[in-house]
């Protein structure tokens, strides 16, 4: 078991963890990965990879307990758990119980696994030292046990970096010289998820070879043995007992296609846990939402980048608009809400006409709002409680033409509860915002 870890964002963090998992699996292990964050695009890749879903360990949006219970559960399934972290190793939100609580760091420490942390060299020599010195010794109780080079010059760059580093005893157990032939793909809000890059596995073929002659394996192969987790299931032990009593017997209608993608694993198990039927649709490609529904659930996203095709299938937007507006339940997070707005209008000014049941148009931005978030329920309704404060996630480039009024939601920054934004609808059985949420931590709060 290992956290792949950066020292900050941008270090080569996910494509040195893609080319380990490609490399166990050219070896014939089942691997489980894990994400740690509020991420969906890597996930994705790792899921290309394995086999597996990929699972967030997210403890700001669920808890300590659920990223244990959760780790523990999945990692009995597979031979390794390999974990890559998020930003730098020790960037997270500072509150009481941890400097860094949510970061890398904090699941080393929450679930006693070591860290290998990857150093980017590109404009390092010797002060790379200073660097790992600080890294190791910041908190004794997160076990860096080995460091990756990565972005490394010559041979004679190598040599002044490994000349720093004698002032420590960490080891350097990968070094991965500038390469240029294999780049993942990115757009505004990261990578470009597996489904639109047709060539992804030759990219993780490629991958492995370079790992295969980039590590010391003679190092770091004692951190891939067979998985030897403690069981720890309390928090899923409760939620499965919780589920247990609040069966729901319904069809949901789930949009999910290179335009929608954005879903937790864990939200889909938990619904498909509660009775609910998932049936996945696509709205670039198929005519009609399914027969015989009572709930639609379009997630997040990239509905500006497809919104010609979206456009396009006008047979699925009148399905959708009409099954929405005779009261089926309908739940839309950021790129889902978009859709369901009037129309998008994209980086270059061009207006897409879309299903049309929000008073609104999604306009693209350049300013990117990101962040985790609290929101109070300011109105009353059929779900939640108005006194319940949601946890959730923002990530997007776009903005309304018009705020709801009323809104559903006021919505705080997670640290310094700061008033950001007013946002979310409330019409005909429609609940939509900007916000990502985990439903680990929402469905207790459910009026079932």
């Amino acid at each position: 078991m290992l956290i792949i870890a950066g020292e900050r964002s941008g270090v080569g963090k996910t494509t040195i963890t893609l080319a380990l998992l490609s490399w166990l699996k050219s070896k014939g292990k089942s691997v489980q990965s894990f994400k740690v964050g509020p991420d969906y695009i890597d996930p994705m890749f790792h899921s290309a990879i394995t086999g597996l879903p990929c699972r967030n360990l997210d403890p700001i949006l669920t808890s300590e307990d659920y990223v244990k219970s959760c780790f523990s559960y999945h990692s009995q399934k597979a031979d390794i758990s390999i974990i890559e972290g998020v930003m730098g190793l020790y960037d997270g939100v500072p509150n009481s119980s941890y400097f860094a609580y949510g970061s890398t760091a904090h699941i080393a420490k929450l679930l006693q696994i070591p860290v290998i942390l990857i150093i980017d060299c590109s404009k390092l020599s010797t002060s790379i030292g200073a660097i790992v010195y600080g890294y190791v010794n910041l908190d004794p109780e997160v076990k860096i046990v080995g460091i990756v080079l990565n972005k490394v010059g010559s041979e004679k760059h190598l040599f002044l970096l490994k000349e720093g580093l004698k002032i420590c005893s960490t080891p350097v157990v990968g070094v991965w010289f500038r390469e240029k032939n294999i780049e993942l793909p990115s757009r505004h809000l990261g990578l470009i998820p597996t489904e639109e890059i047709s060539t992804y596995q030759e990219i993780f073929k490629d991958l492995a070879l370079m790992a295969d002659h980039s590590f010391q394996w003679n190092l770091l192969t004692p951190y891939l043995q067979k998985n030897q987790t403690k069981t720890n299931n309390k928090f899923l032990d409760n939620l499965d007992h919780f589920i247990i009593n609040n069966k729901i017997n319904l069809r949901c209608a789930i949009a999910k296609d290179k335009a929608f993608n954005f879903y937790y694993q864990d939200n889909l198990d938990i619904l498909e846990k509660l009775g609910i039927e998932l049936v996945f649709f696509s709205p670039i490609d198929d005519v009609k939402i399914p027969d015989n529904i009572q709930g639609i659930y379009l997630g997040g996203g990239f509905p500006e980048v497809f919104a010609s095709e979206l456009t396009k299938n006008k047979t699925m937007r009148e399905s959708l608009k009409k099954a929405i507006n005779s009261g089926v339940f309908t739940y839309a997070e950021c790129g889902g809400m978009m859709y369901l707005s009037e129309k998008i209008i994209d980086f270059e000014g061009k207006s897409w006409e879309m299903v049309g049941v929000l008073p609104n148009t999604a306009i693209m931005d350049k300013k990117l709002t990101l962040g985790y978030r609290e929101a109070k329920i300011l109105i009353k309704n059929k779900l939640l409680k108005e006194t319940i404060i949601l946890k959730g996630h923002e990530v997007h480039r776009a903005k309304n033409t018009n705020i709801p009024n009323p809104s559903i939601l006021e919505v705080r920054d997670y640290y310094t509860q700061e008033i950001l934004s007013y946002q979310g609808w409330q019409i005909n059985n429609i609940y939509a915002s900007y916000l990502h949420l985990h439903f680990a931590s929402l469905l207790i709060k459910i009026n079932l």
